[in-house]
């Protein structure tokens, strides 16, 4: 099949190999422009531009993909359909009308639940068992297209975001090339989404990532495995901001927020006790959480946030 394929992040790495992989004939990979990165702010390219490069792709990086110009350049490829997979900007109607077999997007999420910016991040932070990706032809809404191929996984109890992610990935690379063989054959029945059912997982913002040491300890674990790489679940000691990469939940009862053991170190929740594993102190490096502990001389009379 004839594609162009639109995707910037690192998630959408893996399904752009798979369809050169399949043997699709791919006239142009659309992805973001450069963007400043890193402590230098140097321009740095997308992981897709980079895939793209390294397979020889030929990449175009319009600002903003409604404008004519861009549009004009889209018509010209004359794709049968386009794959999108994270690209970061709306996908306007007048784009949509290019391709006569449409515009294929993987979501990782089991929709309609989860639509929006976040949906990894946002089933584990609610404590989700289960979640996949679905195939769906995009339209003028948020993720409420036509459903087309749906595959399911199990979150794992300590996995994170990242970790969940790269699953889901390769998941959804492999759904996507079973979608593009079923429309070529006509064999996909097309599903509409149910909107009573949809939820919706919003763009991360760094306030998100703020314990509240009053919620109970599985949910403060939740936060810390699903809000990574960022923001991040962090907190405060003595005045200064402690971010928390690992975590373990045990039973018990404490005043939140406050030192009930000091090896391991353990903090009291709402409900039940959290144990740190791995923390971050602003500005030093990530480390065991008993060698922070340590290292910064904490007792048990010291406290968490602000409780």
């Amino acid at each position: 099949m004839r594609l162009i394929f639109l995707g910037t992040p690192a998630f959408a790495v893996a399904t752009l190999e798979r369809i050169v992989g399949a043997g699709h004939e791919l006239t142009a990979v659309i992805t973001q422009p450069d963007r400043p990165s890193g402590r230098g702010q140097h321009s740095a390219a997308s992981p897709v531009k980079q895939a793209a490069q390294r397979l020889n792709l030929p990449v175009y990086q319009p600002e903003r993909i409604r404008r004519p110009d861009a549009i004009d350049h889209l018509r010209t490829l004359g794709a049968e359909a386009m794959v999108v997979v994270g690209y970061g900007q709306i996908i306007p109607q007048a784009v949509i009308d290019l391709a006569p077999l449409g515009i294929i997007n993987v979501h990782a999420s089991l929709l309609p639940k989860y639509r929006g910016a976040a949906p990894i991040q946002w089933a584990i932070v609610n404590g989700e068992s289960r979640t996949g990706v679905t195939t769906m032809r995009i339209d003028a809404g948020l993720d409420t297209g036509d459903m087309l191929l749906k595959a399911e996984t199990d979150i794992g109890a300590e996995e994170n975001a990242i970790e969940l992610g790269a699953r889901l990935a390769a998941l959804g690379a492999g759904l996507l090339v079973q979608t593009l063989e079923g429309i070529e054959r006509g064999s996909i029945a097309p599903e509409r989404q149910d909107g009573a059912a949809a939820t919706y997982a919003p763009l991360l913002k760094k306030e998100d990532g703020l314990i509240d040491w009053k919620q109970p300890a599985q949910a403060i674990h939740n936060r810390v495995r699903g809000l990574q790489p960022w923001p991040g679940a962090y907190t405060t000691v003595r005045g200064s901001s402690l971010h928390i990469w690992k975590s373990r939940v045990h039973e018990g009862t404490a005043t939140p927020g406050h030192f009930v053991g000091l090896k391991p170190p353990a903090i009291g929740c709402g409900a039940g006790i959290l144990e740190l594993v791995e923390v971050q102190l602003e500005g030093r490096k990530r480390m065991p959480a008993g060698d922070f502990v340590n290292g910064q001389r904490l007792t048990i009379k010291d406290m968490l946030g602000e409780c």
